[in-house]
């Protein structure tokens, strides 16, 4: 189990433009996505201002978003790296099972990847993460490149959603129905 001493990059800035995206979808009745709260148990609550100051992570959490697009189900987690090559070990095993289940269901699973040092953001459909993931599990390098990130699926900002992932969405669906 982690332990959460400062907020850190909990509420890192993708956090926060994602999170205003879905506002907005919401608002305009495009989609209703929800953040997933990691369950936590406190540890040291500072009497005074009543905040919690240390923590453990209760249990392994799923994804960060789930929710529905137009009828379909969504899930998806939100990753930044700031390099150009992005570790399998900051996805885990729980959260794979757990996307590929949630797919088996009818539903769609992906990632939203933001090279920080590119400031570029990427929808990465599960059929990739799988990919990849095979790739890991049959011995294979144990991360992914920005050059195998289908360039396709790059998020580009729209009036004022900084992270408008539908359009990769509709993509991602069309390359499905193929």
């Amino acid at each position: 189990m982690g332990t959460w001493k400062s907020r850190g990059l909990r509420g890192s800035m993708l956090e926060d433009r994602i999170n205003h995206g879905n506002q907005v979808y919401r608002e305009k009745k495009l989609a209703l996505i929800q953040k997933i709260p990691t369950p936590i148990t406190p540890i040291t609550i500072d009497k005074e201002t009543r905040h919690i100051t240390l923590a453990y992570f209760d249990q392994k959490s799923t994804v960060d978003y789930i929710g529905i697009v137009q009828g379909i189900p969504v899930c998806f987690d939100a990753k930044e790296c700031a390099v150009e090559t992005f570790p399998l070990k900051n996805i885990h095993e729980h959260q794979i099972c757990f996307m590929e289940e949630f797919e088996s269901q009818g539903g769609i699973a992906f990632i939203l990847l933001h090279f920080t040092a590119r400031d570029e953001i990427y929808y990465i459909p599960f059929t990739d993460i799988c990919h990849f993931w095979k790739r890991m599990k049959d011995g294979g390098r144990k991360s992914f490149t920005y050059e195998e990130v289908d360039k396709s699926f790059r998020i580009r900002p729209y009036r004022d959603i900084l992270v408008h992932y539908l359009e990769a969405l509709q993509k991602d669906l069309e390359r499905r129905n193929f």
